[in-house]
C-alpha cells in the first residue's frame, strides 16, 4: 500500500509525538509510527524543568497531566553532603509549579493530542528502511507491522525522534558534530510513603542520587555513578546490591527508611553525550536521535519538548522540499546548538564524577544559567502551531 505525507515522524515519545501534533494543528497531513505499544512505559528522569512545563502550557496540555494526579512540585532542595539548600519555584512566566509525570501519563497525553489535531498514529509498527530519488533526497519510508504487514508511505519530510540509537540517524549517516566522553549510569525505582519535599538531589564526591515525585502517591528514587563503578557493583552482588551501596555512598539511604519500593529497579547504563547534525534533504532529527546529554542533568524531557518547538517552527515556514525547507532545517540546529552546546559541556562534567562539593555547586549555578536563558527563548517565540 502507498499514502503521501506532508511528513512522516519516526517514534512517538516526547519529541516524535509533540512535534506530529504541532504539524497537525498547523493543518499538515502527519503520519507518527512507533515500534512500541500505546501507553507503554519507557526509561526517563520524569522531571519536568521551567521550559518544559511551559510548553506544555502553551499547547494546552498541562491540565490534563495535572488531572492525572501529577503532583505539582514547588521546592528542589540540594543536598551536598550534609548540607541541605532549598529552593522555592516561584511564579514566573506563567508558570507557578514544574511536574514529573510518568511516561505512561506523559505520552499517551501527547499522543491523543497529536492524534485529535488529526495527526495518524499507528503504533506496532516498525521502519524497514528510508525511501530515496535518484538524487540521494530522502522520500519516504517502508514499515512493517508485527502481524506482518508492510506499507511504502512517501512524505515531503521524514523527522527521526526514534531515540539514541536511531534508525533514521544511522541510514541517513547523521554525522556526530560534538561529543563527550564521560557517563553515568543509574539504578532506579519507585517508593511509596516517602516524604519528600519537591526534587530532592544529593550529591557526594562520586555518588549522586535524587527523588523525584510522580503519579499514584510514588517517588521515583535513582542512584547514580560513573559507569564503570555502577558496572562493578552490579557484577558484584546484583543490581538491588548496587543500588544499596549507591543510595548509602550518595547520601539518600536515610530517605528511604521506612518506606516501601513498589516494583523492580531498573538499571540504566551510561552513554556520553553528543550533538548530531540534524537536518538534510528530506530529513531532520528531534530528541534523542539528534542531541543526548547525560540524565543527572534531569533535562531531556524538557529539551525534547522544546526542540520540538523548533523543529515545527521551522518545517512551518517552509513546509515543501526544497532551498528554502534546507535553509529553515538548518536554523532550527543553530538555534538548537546555541542552548544545547553550553548545557552538554556542564552537563559533562556533573557526570564525571570527578568533583568536590565546591565545584558541583557551581557547575548546577551555571546550568541553572542555561535553562534561563532557554526558557527567555522559548518565552519569546509564538507558539509553533
Amino acid at each position: 500500500m502507498n499514502t503521501s505525507w506532508d511528513a512522516i515522524v519516526v517514534g512517538a515519545r516526547v519529541a516524535g509525538a509533540s512535534v506530529a501534533l504541532l504539524l497537525a494543528r498547523a493543518g499538515l497531513r502527519v503520519l507518527c509510527v512507533d515500534r512500541a505499544r500505546y501507553g507503554s512505559d519507557t526509561l526517563s528522569t520524569h522531571a519536568l524543568m521551567r521550559a518544559g512545563t511551559l510548553q506544555l502550557q502553551r499547547w494546552g496540555l498541562l491540565d490534563t497531566i495535572v488531572a492525572a494526579g501529577t503532583p505539582a512540585v514547588r521546592h528542589t532542595v540540594f543536598h551536598y553532603g550534609q548540607d541541605a539548600v532549598s529552593v522555592s519555584i516561584r511564579p514566573a512566566a506563567g508558570v507557578d509549579a514544574l511536574y514529573a509525570p510518568r511516561r505512561t501519563v506523559l505520552d499517551a497525553v501527547i499522543v491523543d493530542a497529536a492524534v485529535a489535531a488529526g495527526a495518524v498514529v499507528r503504533f506496532g509498527t516498525a521502519v524497514t528502511g528510508l525511501l530515496r530519488d535518484c538524487d540521494g533526497r530522502v522520500t519516504g519510508l517502508a514499515t512493517r507491522t508485527r502481524d506482518g504487514s508492510v506499507r511504502v508511505e512517501h512524505a515531503g519530510l521524514v523527522i527521526g525522534a526514534d531515540g539514541r540509537h536511531s534508525l533514521v540517524a544511522g541510514a541517513v549517516g547523521a554525522p556526530v558534530e560534538a561529543s563527550g566522553d564521560e557517563s553515568s549510569a543509574f539504578i532506579y525505582g519507585y517508593w511509596a510513603g516517602l516524604d519528600v519535599n519537591g526534587y530532592e538531589w544529593f550529591y557526594q564526591p562520586g555518588f549522586s542520587a535524587g527523588a523525584i515525585p510522580t503519579n499514584d502517591g510514588l517517588t521515583c528514587v535513582f542512584v547514580g555513578t560513573p559507569a564503570a563503578r555502577a558496572a562493578r557493583l552490579v557484577a558484584l552482588g546484583g543490581t538491588g546490591y548496587a543500588f544499596r551501596r549507591l543510595a548509602e555512598h550518595g547520601g539518600i539511604a536515610p530517605l528511604l527508611a521506612g518506606a516501601e519500593r513498589v516494583g523492580g529497579l531498573r538499571y540504566a547504563r551510561g552513554l556520553p553525550g553528543y550533538l548530531r547534525r540534524s537536518w538534510g534533504a528530506g530529513w531532520a532529527l528531534v530528541g534523542d536521535a539528534g542531541y543526548w546529554k547525560d540524565p543527572l542533568s534531569t533535562h531531556g524531557i524538557t529539551d525534547a519538548l522544546r526542540d520540538a518547538e523548533l523543529l515545527a517552527r521551522a518545517v512551518l515556514s517552509a513546509p515543501g522540499p526544497g532551498p528554502a525547507q534546507l535553509d529553515a532545517l538548518a536554523g532550527y540546529q543553530a538555534v538548537r546548538d546555541e542552548l544545547a552546546l553550553p548545557m552538554l559541556a556542564i552537563t559533562e562534567r556533573i557526570a564525571s564524577h570527578d568533583w568536590d562539593l565546591a565545584e558541583v555547586r557551581r557547575l548546577l549555578m551555571a546550568l541553572a544559567s542555561t535553562m534561563t536563558d532557554e526558557l527567555e527563548l522559548i518565552g519569546s517565540i509564538p507558539v509553533a502551531a
